[in-house]
């Protein structure tokens, strides 16, 4: 049949594969199974060290050694997934980042930086930032591998990633102290973090302002060495961000900047942040709105007129609120500037009393339970008191007399505290010229209060007469007369004591004092009274 004959000849036989290939199908098979074994390894490895209940069993497993072989393998995958992996082991603790160190894993790091694709530099630069994180001494071993030269490569790269991974490790070096810091500013990494600033990434803004940040804060020269870069004319603007993070590390940056001395501070006041800048106090985000008020507190801190500056511009009235407002650790950057405020002249003082300051500051004094807390708010109402005998009495008026003694005799308390409780309970009651505010002193003060109590009853009842009728009245002549039993002889108490006793007639004296009722009951013993006549 035609069809038939047509069918087979259509038919052919493919030739039986050659005995090569068959082995080279075998080889190949051998290599594809280890390098998904490699693949599949390094990301488990980095997904097991992403949990903290792996940790100590990877490290006894063995999983360091067997990652750093990876690190140089051929497939870029695997290279980045083992850097992450080792970045998330040593970012744990700082034996794991010692033993990154000691098994010279940082050297291929870096050399790897400048060779390999965006994605590695990233893991290799979160490696660098994990094991920098920790202490001093990793930071130098980061210093010491010359990681920061190719850190600050990377911060020229095209990539946002990069740059951003970059500045973080910078960051955490420079964190440390201002030999570290110095180091990164020597390797030229601060005019390219000001142009990261730039940058429209927000988490890139956020990145480099925060290390520009942890440069500053280590002295006055390593501060100018940022702003002489023009890093305020670009960071200032930024507390008007809507993001929060980025909020955060502006504030915190302008405040570093600013601690230092006038000419710094005076440099972030002509980046025009007043007044914008008490709008932050207001925030929705608790940090924003304390690294503000720190910001604002190291402007002040240095001359009355900064501390004008921030009065004229309205920054009382918000300052006051945030003190009121906000509870623990975060109230005290509030407090600090209010003592600034009110330390330089007796007109700022009166600014914040007009303003309600008093209230917040003796509150905090009498609620808050961190002893830090406490001694910064006894330290801002002695501030305010300490100047005139009206600025003791708004504060006496808010009954701080009584909480800053209490303060100052509390077995609880720290020295710190007591030590400033002291202070300002002293400065408040030598300018204090109001007898209801003292009087209550007078039985329960020690001995080096009491001496500036009743001196200051020695200033106020010569002068004063209805004073010297109220100071009988309710029973001020007879403790000062107790009082003077344990007055030694010479000293200033007693001198206090006999000009009070001046005041009165020698017979009012004697019946006050504590004798005078024995004295008394004798004398009527001794009385016989005349027999009449019938």
């Amino acid at each position: 049949d035609p069809g038939t004959r047509w069918r087979r000849a259509a038919v052919f036989v493919l030739p039986h594969p050659s005995p090569i290939i068959m082995a080279n199908r075998s080889v190949l098979q051998v290599f594809e199974a280890y390098q998904k074994a490699r693949v599949n390894f390094v990301q488990t490895v980095a997904e097991l060290a992403n949990r903290p209940e792996n940790i100590e069993a990877l490290q006894h497993a063995g999983a360091m050694s067997l990652l750093r072989p990876l690190l140089l393998d051929n497939v870029p995958g695997i290279q980045q997934s083992a850097a992450m992996a080792l970045g998330r082991l040593a970012s744990y603790s700082e034996d794991l980042a010692e033993a990154v160190v000691s098994g010279e894993i940082l050297p291929q790091l870096v050399y790897s930086l400048s060779e390999q694709n965006r994605f590695y530099k990233k893991a290799a630069a979160f490696v660098l930032r994990a094991v920098a994180k920790h202490s001093p001494q990793l930071a130098q071993a980061v210093v010491d591998c010359g990681a920061l030269d190719s850190l600050v490569e990377c911060l020229e790269q095209f990539d946002p990633g990069v740059k951003e991974s970059a500045a973080w490790a910078l960051g955490y070096v420079a964190r440390h102290n201002a030999e570290l810091a110095q180091n990164v500013v020597d390797s030229g990494a601060v005019p390219l973090l000001v142009i990261c600033v730039q940058e429209p990434e927000l988490s890139l803004k956020c990145i480099a302002t925060s290390t520009l940040s942890d440069i500053c804060k280590h002295g006055p020269e390593l501060a100018q060495a940022v702003v002489d870069n023009g890093a305020i004319a670009y960071i200032a603007p930024l507390i008007q961000s809507p993001d929060a993070k980025l909020k955060r590390q502006v504030c915190s940056c302008l405040s570093q900047i600013a601690r230092h001395n006038f000419d710094l501070a005076e440099l972030v006041v002509e980046g025009e942040i007043f007044p914008k800048i008490f709008n932050l106090l207001k925030d929705v985000d608790q940090v924003v709105r304390k690294n503000a008020a720190t910001c604002i507190r190291e402007v002040c801190k240095h001359t009355p007129e900064l501390s004008q500056l921030v009065v004229n511009a309205g920054g009382l009235g918000v300052l006051v609120d945030y003190v009121s407002e906000i509870k623990g650790t975060n109230r005290l950057p509030g407090i600090m500037t209010l003592g600034y405020i009110a330390a330089f002249s007796e007109s700022l003082a009166q600014s914040v009393i007009v303003n309600g300051g008093v209230i917040p500051l003796s509150q905090a004094l009498d609620t808050e339970r961190e002893d830090h807390l406490r001694a910064a708010a006894a330290w801002s109402l002695g501030q305010i008191g300490r100047h005139s005998s009206e600025h003791s009495k708004a504060v006496t008026d808010a009954s701080v007399l009584p909480m800053l003694l209490q303060a100052y005799l509390d077995p609880q308390s720290g020295e710190d505290l007591k030590r400033k409780s002291k202070r300002a309970l002293k400065s408040i009651v030598q300018k204090c010229l109001h007898p209801p505010a003292l009087l209550p002193l007078l039985s329960v003060a020690p001995l080096n209060i009491l001496e500036h109590v009743v001196g200051q009853f020695a200033k106020i009842l010569p002068g004063d007469r209805a004073a010297r009728r109220d100071f009988v009245s309710e029973g001020g002549l007879e403790t000062i007369e107790r009082i003077s039993e344990h007055a030694p002889e010479g000293s200033d108490l007693r001198k206090h004591i006999d000009t009070i006793n001046a005041c009165y007639p020698e017979e009012i004296v004697k019946y006050y004092s504590p004798g005078f009722s024995k004295s008394f009951h004798q004398m009527i013993d001794q009385f016989e009274p005349p027999i009449g006549s019938e």
